[in-house]
């Protein structure tokens, strides 16, 4: 087993003079930006901290009442890709956020580019799931049945 469960660096951000904007708009990205950064970040920490704990645990019990290997594989495929989303989805909307204030005169800028990267979700190349919670939550759970099934059929041949 793998003794890191999420492998990605820290993300920094450095409060930037943006010309164009007023004193109090650019503190008011720059501290909106400073505290997704630092959500992110410690996003990424409890992630890569619980899910190494979590999946240490669960292959103890997996192994303590029989199970494959591929049972805890296969749960660590789905948390790991959910932890992957969330940090990639926080990475995107800074991104977005980041490079509308670069823009010559951000704040008369049409925000159509902007809206159109955070109506998207990384990962799940769909902007209808975005917009749809239930078919998030459905592609998430045949995601999830196909590992299952795939693992319990990996199981299966073994005996």
């Amino acid at each position: 087993m793998a003794t890191e469960f999420l492998e990605t660096k820290p993300r920094d951000f450095s409060p930037t003079s943006v010309s164009g904007l007023t004193k109090e708009a650019r503190d008011g990205v720059n501290a909106a930006l400073k505290s997704l950064s630092d959500w992110r970040n410690e996003l990424a920490d409890t992630n890569k901290r619980n899910g190494k704990r979590v999946l240490e645990q669960m292959a103890a019990a997996a192994s303590a009442v029989g199970w494959p290997e591929q049972v805890v594989d296969a749960a660590r495929t789905q948390l790991l890709s959910i932890a992957e989303i969330q940090i990639k989805t926080m990475d995107q909307l800074m991104d977005a956020w980041e490079e509308q204030i670069k823009l010559p005169n951000p704040m008369s800028a049409s925000p159509s580019a902007m809206l159109s990267k955070l109506q998207s979700m990384p990962g799940l190349g769909s902007t209808q799931a975005a917009a749809n919670p239930i078919q998030l939550w459905m592609q998430f759970a045949e995601q999830w049945q196909r590992t299952w099934t795939d693992a319990i059929g990996a199981w299966g041949k073994r005996h």
